[in-house]
């Protein structure tokens, strides 16, 4: 289904005295503000096309109605979510989980909803159909070389599949790792992992990045072969100018300096961007923003600090994308919530006074760098982030318009009650 403009507009204009009045009390304060609403206009986030559908968890899956059983409704669902907020204008598929098999009927349907095509993600922590090696002792890495051609084989084909799509990136996560001591040679599956790298990238398009992503543990619980960032920085650093660290909010051991890692890699001009998510205690996977709002803002803090001393572009000079997934909301709803979130944030990183931080900072007044920060942090930001939407043709509050226009009880009239999405 496709979301018709005047709906949008007709319930924004119901909403535009309160807008107003909001966004002019929160505006008197904002030095920048041209700046800053140009720039949360620009802002977009990927949604991955694993996500529209009902997630889980080991113990069970509880899928809800209306949940898109191909790609195409996966597309459509993207475009409903860019029709409301206007800053989801791409989707990243999950391959195999979601093969075109007419890329070229894919990227025009894309297109009619105003999507392009994010990072392509290979999957080899699982088997699929037909699969002649099994990945039961990783991919990537495994003592097996024909185990390791497989697996690079798909990354190849993973890499085709997104330039038809018109995609230029290879996201790769590995399950690789052990579960005991003394199961896995250390060194010897690093070693693996880089040999199997090197032939991916050798297939990269002159105009692709590969990212490589990291994880501390799950689904194996004693080592995983790319275990941090670290680790993933000496593989891209290794590869070459190709290659990068994508960062995943998940990935990280409790009370891990996020921002701290984001500052450096952005530095080394190695961070190709993120897969955001929030958590209580490891890769949960939750709506972002939901647990821990106030690391998300230190992590734009340091992106918007570190980009702008690079003379970066902050909307597209690296990846920003969604990786949510669970089994209590709307899929669709979460989606909304989470890139609301990141608004919100990016929004309180660009408020931030740069100038009288630095001269705290400099000064070892402590004090003072915590008060400013925290200014911006506790500034409600809410009404710049609505009218940099209504401005780009978006809705003033696209979760509540989303319900008003009963999008969910429409998808389900059209798709049934017990759908299931592809993928997970």
């Amino acid at each position: 289904m496709q979301l018709e403009k005047y709906k949008i507009d007709e319930i924004n204009q119901q909403q535009l005295a309160d807008h107003k009045r909001k966004f002019d009390y929160v505006a008197e304060g904002i030095s920048n503000l041209d700046d800053v609403l140009t720039k949360l206009e620009a802002f977009n986030v990927a949604i991955p096309s694993w996500a529209l559908g009902t997630g889980g968890t080991r113990f069970g899956r509880f899928s809800g109605g209306g949940e898109p059983g191909s790609l195409e409704e996966k597309i459509e669902d993207v475009g409903v979510i860019q029709a409301l907020n206007k800053s989801s204008n791409s989707i990243s598929l999950h391959i195999p989980w979601d093969i075109p098999s007419n890329p070229s009927a894919i990227k025009a349907l894309a297109a009619q909803v105003g999507l392009r095509f994010d990072a392509v993600n290979s999957n080899t922590f699982q088997n699929q159909k037909d699969q002649k090696y099994s990945y039961k002792f990783g991919s990537l890495h495994h003592v097996d070389k024909a185990v390791r051609k497989q697996a690079v084989e798909h990354n190849i084909e993973v890499i085709k599949y997104g330039a038809e799509l018109g995609s230029n990136a290879l996201s790769v996560w590995l399950a690789d790792g052990s579960n005991f001591p003394g199961q896995l040679n250390f060194r010897g599956a690093f070693q693996n992992t880089l040999e199997s790298l090197q032939e991916i990238y050798e297939a990269l398009p002159d105009d692709w990045k590969v990212w490589v992503e990291y994880k501390p543990y799950e689904p194996n619980f004693y080592s995983t072969t790319i275990g941090d960032w670290g680790q993933s920085y000496l593989l891209a650093s290794k590869l070459g100018q190709k290659a990068q660290t994508l960062v995943d909010l998940g990935h990280h051991l409790p009370n891990t300096n996020i921002e701290q890692i984001v500052s450096l890699l952005l530095m080394e001009g190695k961070l190709a961007g993120f897969h955001f998510n929030d958590s209580k205690y490891g890769d949960d996977d939750l709506t972002v923003g939901s647990i821990n709002p106030y690391q998300l803002f230190l992590i734009f803090n340091e992106l918007v600090e570190g980009m702008d001393a690079r003379g970066m572009k902050h909307a597209t000079d690296i990846g920003w994308m969604i990786d949510a997934s669970h089994n209590l909301k709307d899929p669709i709803e979460d989606l909304i919530q989470s890139v609301e979130a990141i608004k919100i944030a990016y929004a309180q990183a660009l408020i931030v006074d740069t100038a009288k931080l630095k001269a705290a900072q400099a000064s070892n007044d402590t004090v003072q760098a915590q008060e400013i920060l925290q200014q911006a942090y506790r500034t409600d930001v809410r009404a710049l982030v609505a009218e940099s939407r209504l401005r780009a043709g978006g809705a003033l509050n696209p979760l509540a318009t989303f319900r008003a226009l009963d999008v969910r009880g429409n998808l389900i009239k059209e798709r049934g009650a017990t759908t299931v999405a592809t993928g997970l």
